[in-house]
């Protein structure tokens, strides 16, 4: 009976939870998989840099047309084909044999997606299904790409070591296709489709009535872009997070475990504290989730990136063939921080741009995270590949990190009048086309 007390929007939360670590298996993987792919095939490492900067510049791109197709389709079947399409694309990487199919598979199945599956859809899924504890829920959300990585990475990493990358791969994609149905079972796409309202919400709720009747998904995406691309709001928020992508995926997930292996330490174990950054992500995400309800989030984004950059530049110093207590600090602060910046961002978009079209907004901003992530996994390939060392890009990182604290001090403390209008406005218009 305690079960059927509970209600509705938490069943859904735990799904969107599971897909969005199912998203985050694969990408936390690629780190520990460059190695082995350049060993087996030849490959140099600007080649494998490539496909994972294919795949998170897709991967985000994807993001802001997933948040216009859960509006027209809905969540439940978008998500059940992003699964779908993530456990094909790590399946078919068993059978690859040339360098085109590895930034094939990850560039479109894999990048389209997880794309599918990116914070936008647990954004969408915080804000229609919860109103009180939004805030909380954005921040677990959040920490699920920890929670992936934190689960994946080192099963990854022994199994590409022995008995192969092969191995690893398919755990990701098994895992994906396990968790369609599971979707299909429990996921609907509104409050209403079940019957019920969101979690915390008044007696006499009346939700927000569904996009229809308006352009199809791209067209509103890229109508959403437009609209707010006139306010530099949106763009001190796609600039700051193009940096968080540029200093978090981009290069510690894609190069730390290389970059350490380079200063003598063991390539597991560089996978082992990856992932332990996972485990401090979930509560530094959590927390700053609770924060965002409770404090300015401009100033938590201060915060964060002005720190986050100020560590990246002393990594260079703490890389080793043993990992000693600075390094596990830095372990510990950067978990912490990881991906902390998503809910006062999420906040942000909300306050700015409203309910309905936050999702669709935050989707840009997204992209940006992971275009930002493309760009700076190439970059360090190409500086390692060149120089020799990871030296230049852990200062590039750390200097942007900077830059970005500056920007989110930048954005208005609350919407103006104007701008809120002309968003209303963009919805009307949207409902008539």
């Amino acid at each position: 009976m305690g079960l059927l007390r509970i209600h509705r929007a938490w069943w859904v939360a735990l799904v969107t939870l599971l897909a969005l670590v199912a998203a985050a298996g694969f990408r936390s993987s690629t780190g520990a998989l460059l190695e082995p792919l350049e060993s087996e095939f030849g490959w140099s490492r600007g080649t494998t840099s490539g496909a994972v900067s294919l795949n998170l510049v897709i991967y985000g791109l994807t993001a802001p047309f997933a948040a216009a197709l859960m509006e027209r389709f809905g969540i439940r079947r978008v998500v059940a084909g992003a699964l779908a399409l993530v456990a094909a694309g790590a399946g078919l990487t068993l059978v690859m044999t040339a360098s085109w199919q590895l930034w094939f598979l990850w560039g479109v199945p894999i990048g389209v997606g997880t794309g599918a599956m990116a914070l936008v859809f647990g954004a969408i899924v915080a804000n229609r299904w919860f109103v009180r504890q939004r805030g909380l829920v954005t921040g677990v959300f959040s920490a699920a790409s920890s929670t992936g990585q934190l689960v994946f990475l080192p099963t990854i990493a022994r199994l590409a070591e022995d008995p192969g990358w092969r191995w690893a791969a398919g755990v990701v994609a098994v895992f994906a296709l396990a968790l369609v149905p599971v979707v299909l079972l429990v996921m609907r796409d509104r409050p209403s489709d079940a019957h019920t309202t969101p979690y915390g919400a008044e007696p006499g709720y009346v939700e927000p009535p569904p996009v229809a009747g308006g352009p199809g998904a791209a067209r509103l995406a890229v109508r959403t872009l437009v609209q707010v691309s006139r306010r530099w709001t949106f763009w001190a928020l796609f600039l700051s997070f193009c940096i968080c992508g540029w200093s978090t995926n981009g290069l510690i997930g894609t190069h730390f475990i290389p970059a350490a292996h380079d200063h003598g330490l063991p390539a597991t174990t560089a996978a082992n504290l990856l992932a332990l950054i996972g485990v401090f992500d979930i509560v530094g995400t959590i927390a700053s989730g609770w924060l965002s309800d409770r404090v300015d989030p401009r100033f938590l984004l201060f915060v964060y990136y002005l720190l986050r950059g100020m560590s990246l530049l002393v990594v260079p110093s703490l890389l080793g063939p043993e990992v000693h207590p600075n390094l596990f600090l830095f372990i510990v602060f950067y978990g912490l921080d990881w991906v902390a910046t998503v809910p006062p961002t999420v906040a942000l978009c909300r306050t700015h741009f409203g309910l309905e079209r936050s999702g669709v907004v935050f989707g840009w901003v997204f992209a940006a995270h992971m275009v930002g992530a493309g760009v700076a996994a190439s970059y360090a390939g190409l500086v390692r590949e060149h120089l020799g060392d990871y030296y230049l890009a852990w200062m590039t990182a750390g200097g942007l990190c900077l830059l970005a604290a500056v920007l989110c001090l930048s954005v208005p403390a609350r919407a103006r009048e104007a701008d809120g209008s002309a968003l209303e406005s963009l919805g009307q218009e949207t409902a008539q086309i």
